[in-house]
């Protein structure tokens, strides 16, 4: 199993993001400050701004939501997922980019978290 955590401005939020729109199920709430979501072999750690990983680093940098590192999900249907995403009103980085391996685009989550959604070919 993969965990990844990702740090998030609002965890409620984070989690019912991922678990509306991609599948994860709630497995752990701790209090709005940490929350565990699940789905297949992918464990995501989503830490709010209370938790130990939020905390100024020894060497002056504080850790927060956004960047570009990226959890990629595989999706079966890019395009309706894409049309549920803006309804939802998500923002995206780019739109969608045809490869080699298949379709992806990247959104963010409600912290700025960049997704790559991907479609193999």
């Amino acid at each position: 199993m993969a965990i990844v955590r990702i740090l998030v401005h609002d965890v409620a939020v984070s989690s019912a993001f991922y678990c509306q729109m991609f599948g994860f199920v709630e497995s752990e709430n701790w209090g709005g400050a940490f929350a565990i979501v699940g789905r297949d072999d992918l464990q995501l750690w989503l830490s709010g701004p209370q938790t130990s990983a939020a905390k100024q680093l020894t060497d002056g940098r504080q850790p927060s939501p956004g960047g570009w590192n990226r959890v990629v999900l595989p999706v079966k249907d890019l395009a309706a997922t894409v049309a549920l995403l803006h309804a939802s009103g998500a923002s995206f980085r780019s739109d969608i980019i045809q490869g080699p391996g298949g379709q992806q685009i990247v959104c963010d989550d409600p912290s700025g978290n960049p997704l790559e959604l991907f479609q193999p070919r």
